[in-house]
């Protein structure tokens, strides 16, 4: 067991490890190339990649645990996270090493067999950045390649470690400081290039992604996903071409369309595959008020992996304006569709269609619904173009209930494919929002904050989801499940007991691994869907979890730790407060976790105790539209936190403006990762959104009064 506090030697000698071509590496030389990376399979023990292998399958041929002896897992070793935001990265395993990446960009290396902590490095992110990181400071893991490691930061640069003492080799700024970029995703290396894209589609941002030579950080190609202003020098004839899909000034907003998530490359075609994701704004009525498909909102791109030229893409949602993100995972497979054998690429995007296309060609071969959606009908095989429900269309006079909400029906969270049982293994939630658009003549760009330009709480969209037949508002229920690619059916679904998505592992003994928002790590039969095995984690998972072995010995390594605790769950982590640890597992392991209760300093009370609301109804109103603006995104919306951090409609702070202030434009707790955001709110906002909360919190106290003598409430 280790937990990480004070800094530990290095201790490097000794240790060796074998290659897929037999020779012998030292612990930590990280030695990835493409011959290796090709090799994969031969090195069934290694995790040499976020994905494992270039397809992104995330199948392992490990047997070792099976369906025989899997209740026999215990924890091996564990190692707590000095980090309390969410932890989204899948442990990377090679020549010995576990690395994995936590909030705020910061790297752990581990022994992978007896857990000793190796090297740590702190990128030193400013915490100011936490304000344009639309969904939080996360990160999704590292790259190796010829002894380095390679990370994105959340500020926009790209960083090259040496794989055994974690010592900065290189860093290149991949971003414009001053513009609200941020990357989260996990960089791709292929032919000697580190390939890294961007967020901040819901800033001012416009999308790209970049490759970058391996060895130097020199800027090898880069592709824009949206077209400038006309005239700009960047706008190759390609975008040209896209800008006859967008009307009025969209440049001025950015476009968005960032490639935040999915990077994919395919040795079989030469190609390097990415998702893009909104237009910015959201609502289409601002961005592009005479509508057109806003080429390349929402689509997968394919690019040729040497230059970065453009070879072909798919628009999933032409003139998206329900976020509708195609950075989804991608992964490609040899299937048999119709009696004849394919190559494909594969995606189970936010939209709840799956989709199969001819790898090399991006030619669309089936798209079913794997979970409930009303935006569009089916997608149209002939044209490839959704047949879409007009009703979900909205504008600043007309409010619409789209399914699934900007979340969607899958989101970034790791899918597995196990080429044995031909099934896809998805993390699927169910869910809804309403939307309509802010008016276009009203609406003003922000600087570092959402300019989506669209409303979610309103009479009209309340009154819509109170009509018969309307779906429930907002998280309906998730599960894991198990989808067909060539029937395009699904196989089995494992209900979650707590709403939540969680990435997936599948391995050749049929079984699939995955943790959930109850605070469990599990195995289950990748042919039925009965759960086999399960493991207190002590804390929310979202990410994907990786297997390796060790001395012939077989382990399983998860990252956890999310937004707040799961139902019950105490703190028993002095270093996060939502427990967030690596866990790493084996069998006949014993080993466990803490159980004794870790009390926070500043935890909140959970009982509502607001003082009475002094405000006036003006600033009641513009402290919900400042809070929906730029609290909402962290702290819940309407006020009410969901699993998030904290809820301030508990936050002793509302007993005292002065100290509201100091947080909120003095920023106090900076360091906490609550920022200033004085340079944001205009004068009198941290007060009225102060009002705005103060407001909720007597309200729900009132309705949770009158619930407790039987007289209801809101």
């Amino acid at each position: 067991m280790l937990a990480l506090g004070a800094a530990l030697p290095l201790a490097f000698g000794g240790a060796l490890t074998a290659s897929a071509q037999g020779g012998q590496l030292p612990r930590g030389a990280a030695a990835v190339d493409g011959a290796r990376q090709l090799a994969a399979d031969k090195e069934p023990g290694t995790w040499m990649s976020a994905g494992r292998t270039y397809d992104e399958q995330r199948y392992s041929p490990l047997t070792g645990v099976n369906k025989a002896n899997v209740k026999g897992l215990g924890l091996a070793w564990y190692g707590d996270i000095d980090s309390e935001r969410g932890q989204e990265a899948t442990p990377v395993v090679v020549d010995g090493v576990l690395y994995v990446t936590t909030a705020w960009s910061m790297v752990k290396a581990f022994d992978a067999k007896t857990g000793e902590r190796l090297w740590e490095y702190d990128p030193k992110v400013d915490r100011a950045t936490g304000q344009i990181a639309c969904c939080d400071v996360v990160n999704r893991g590292v790259a190796a390649w010829k002894g380095k490691i390679y990370l994105g930061a959340l500020d926009g640069r790209l960083i090259a470690l040496d794989g055994k003492t974690g010592k900065v080799a290189w860093s290149v700024q991949t971003t414009d400081p001053k513009e609200p970029y941020t990357i989260t995703q996990v960089p791709r290396v292929v032919k000697g290039m580190v390939i890294i894209g961007n967020a901040g589609a819901e800033y001012t941002c416009r999308g790209y992604v970049s490759a970058y030579d391996a060895a130097t950080g020199k800027l090898k190609w880069r592709f824009y996903t949206v077209p400038a202003k006309p005239g700009d020098p960047t706008n190759t004839p390609l975008l040209e071409k896209a800008a006859k899909t967008w009307t009025g000034e969209w440049w001025k907003f950015g476009g968005g369309a960032t490639a935040w998530d999915t990077i994919l490359f395919d040795p079989k075609t030469n190609l390097v595959y990415f998702g893009t994701g909104n237009g910015l704004s959201w609502s289409q009525e601002i961005r592009s008020p005479g509508g057109g498909d806003n080429l390349f909102v929402s689509s997968i791109i394919a690019v040729n992996a040497d230059t970065g030229k453009y070879v072909w893409h798919y628009q999933e949602v032409p003139g998206d304006e329900w976020d509708y993100d195609n950075t989804n995972p991608l992964m490609t497979a040899d299937l048999k569709i119709g009696g004849v054998a394919r190559h494909v690429l594969m995606q189970a995007p936010k939209t709840g269609f799956f989709y199969v296309w001819d790898a090399k060609t991006g030619k669309l071969l089936s798209a079913e619904k794997f979970a409930p959606a009303n935006w569009a009908t089916k997608i149209d095989l002939k044209t490839g173009r959704p047949v879409e429900n007009p009703a979900v269309r909205y504008t600043d006079t007309k409010a619409a209930v789209v399914q699934p909400a900007p979340l969607g029906a899958h989101n970034w969270h790791p899918m597995s494919f196990s080429p044995r049982t031909g099934l896809v293994y998805i993390p699927v939630t169910e869910n809804t929002t309403g939307f309509a658009s802010a008016k276009p003549e009203g609406f003003k760009l922000g600087d570092r904050v959402y300019n989506t330009g669209t409303v979610s709480f309103s009479d009209e969209i309340t009154k819509l989801y109170a009509q018969p037949g309307a779906p429930p508002r907002g998280n309906i229920k998730s599960y894991l499940q198990a989808w067909d690619p060539v029937a395009q059916k699904e196989v089995w679904r494992a209900p979650d007991t707590d709403y939540g998505p969680h990435g997936t592992m599948v391995t050749a003994s049929d079984l699939v691994f995955s943790g959930d928002w109850s605070g469990r790590f599990s195995a289950y039969d990748a042919r039925t869907g009965a759960k086999l095995w399960s493991a207190p984690t002590q804390a929310n998972v979202v990410a994907a979890p990786s297997t390796y072995t060790i001395d012939g010995e077989q382990y399983v390594a998860i990252l956890v730790g999310a937004r707040g605790l799961p139902p019950g769950q105490v703190r028993t982590s002095a270093l996060s407060a939502n427990n967030s640890r690596i866990l790493v597992f084996k069998l006949g392991a014993r080993s466990s976790l803490p159980t004794a209760a870790v009390q926070s300093a500043d935890a909140a009370p959970r009982t509502l105790n607001p003082p009475l609301l002094t405000g006036t109804n003006e600033q009641v109103i513009d402290g919900q539209g400042a809070y929906g603006r730029i609290c909402a995104g962290c702290h819940g919306a309407g006020g009410v936190a969901d699993k998030s951090i904290p809820d301030l409609r508990y936050s002793p702070v509302l007993k005292s403006l002065a100290e509201w202030n100091e947080i909120v434009l003095g920023g106090s707790r900076k360091f906490n990762g609550m920022v200033s955001f004085k340079s944001t709110l205009a004068e009198g906002q941290s007060e009225a959104i102060f009002h705005y909360i103060v407001s909720q919190a007597n309200k729900d106290k009132a309705a949770a009064e009158a619930a407790a003598k039987g007289g209801g409430g809101r």
